[in-house]
């Protein structure tokens, strides 16, 4: 209830900017004709019809709303004073009231600009949603890499108490080459052991 009530509200603010500057634009020369009656400049019809339509064309969509009802409050201030400043009509001071409480309501809105069924609040949702997705991606890939780590640490653990339980490499055993075997003299090639030939032969032996 309290969003349909401030959607209705703000068009019927918008409303009234939408209709005065419509109204300013068809009919620029009497426009003309009341802002340099009470002293402003000429050539101000055209413009600040174009800034009440679009203001109020603005407001109505919600767009930029902190913006233009600031903007819009300001307006009402500036056209109370200028045009509806004989206090002592009373018909000059009901359109000066008239246009100090449209100021407020726009104050109040720039204070609760954040309302539902507005651009303005679908450009927050929409950027709320971004972040917490653009968060969750964040976390998923933190996750992602503490996975990582933890794998890859229990990988080197793994490999580190393999390479500790593997058994230490055995020396082959040099084989000894074996002794030499002394050639046996001989000395005159004969074919004969000189050991054996200079050896003393018992004479009993002898044939």
């Amino acid at each position: 209830m309290n969003t349909i009530a401030a959607l209705i509200g703000r068009i019927l603010l918008a409303l009234i900017f939408i209709v005065s500057g419509a109204s300013k634009l068809f009919d620029p020369s009497g426009t003309e004709a009341l802002i340099t009656g009470v002293g402003l400049p000429a050539g101000l019809a055209i413009p600040a019809g174009l800034f009440e339509l679009v203001a109020g064309l603005a407001l109505a969509l919600g767009f930029m709303t902190r913006l233009f009802s600031i903007l819009l409050a300001g307006f009402c201030l500036v056209t109370a004073f200028f045009f509806h400043n004989q206090i002592g009509d009373p018909m000059q001071a009901a359109m000066a009231l008239k246009n100090v409480a449209i100021a407020g309501g726009l104050l109040c809105l720039f204070a609760h600009s954040q309302m539902r069924w507005s651009y303005d609040s679908m450009r927050l949702t929409r950027k709320a949603e971004i972040a917490e997705r653009d968060a969750g991606a964040k976390v998923r890939e933190a996750e992602l890499r503490a996975v990582k780590a933890e794998a890859q640490n229990e990988a080197l653990q793994k490999q580190g108490a393999a390479t500790q339980l593997a058994p230490a490499p055995v020396a082959a055993a040099s084989a000894r080459p074996p002794a030499a075997v002394a050639a046996a003299p001989d000395r005159n090639r004969d074919g004969v052991d000189n050991r054996i030939e200079n050896t003393p032969v018992d004479p009993r032996l002898r044939p």
